[in-house]
């Protein structure tokens, strides 16, 4: 049987900053949580991150969910 946090919704709050020797930008997961109220709070601390949804079921919770 499966664990029943497996079904949960987590959300990331990510900030996109551009690295300085390849002029690429790059996204960074600063926080995590399965409240997206908690989430929103901490994105407010983080001048142009955002909150996004992740799927469940992807191994190192990086995928967005619907994607």
């Amino acid at each position: 049987m499966p664990c029943a946090c497996q079904s949960k919704k987590k959300f990331e709050v990510v900030t996109t900053q551009t690295d300085p020797k390849t002029q690429q930008p790059k996204e960074r997961v600063v926080f995590s949580s399965q409240h997206k109220s908690v989430a929103d709070g901490v994105a407010k601390r983080y001048p142009g991150s955002v909150v996004r949804e992740v799927d469940p079921k992807a191994k190192n919770g990086s995928t967005p969910a619907g994607k």
